[in-house]
């Protein structure tokens, strides 16, 4: 019966230990994030041909009112990033960091912040030269 218990409570603290990122992550419904080349004001149509391959892949992280971009350049073309942030409340300010150069398989990190809370975070994309 204790070896039963045992097992039982090992594997409710495993399923448990689990789901923890996928509630953290789920618990920010407030916050867009808006994908690599694509801003809010952005339909998406516009993007590099197929034939010329560039952008750097960004990840954005937004934990509190703090915001983390880490993008990582797989192509030979250096990708000018930066990071754009739009706050909730309207005495808080937007911020646009300075563009920072992702060469060729080199990963850059991004960071910003409001006060209060932020309500959406993109990246975006220039190519160098």
């Amino acid at each position: 019966m204790r070896f039963y218990r045992l097992v039982s409570m090992t594997t409710t603290v495993v399923a448990g230990i689990g789901l923890v990122p996928i509630l953290s992550y789920d618990a920010m419904p407030h916050v867009r994030v808006y994908p690599a080349d694509v801003g809010p004001d952005d339909d998406g149509a516009a993007g590099a041909a197929a034939d010329d391959p560039f952008g750097a892949a960004c990840r954005i992280g937004v934990d509190g009112s703090w915001v983390t971009a880490y993008c990582h350049n797989p192509y030979p073309d250096t990708d000018h990033v930066r990071l754009h942030i739009e706050c909730v409340r309207w005495w808080d300010l937007d911020s646009d960091s300075a563009p920072v150069a992702a060469g060729p398989a080199q990963t850059v990190r991004l960071a910003g912040r409001c006060w209060d809370a932020v309500g959406t975070a993109w990246i975006s994309h220039r190519k160098a030269g």
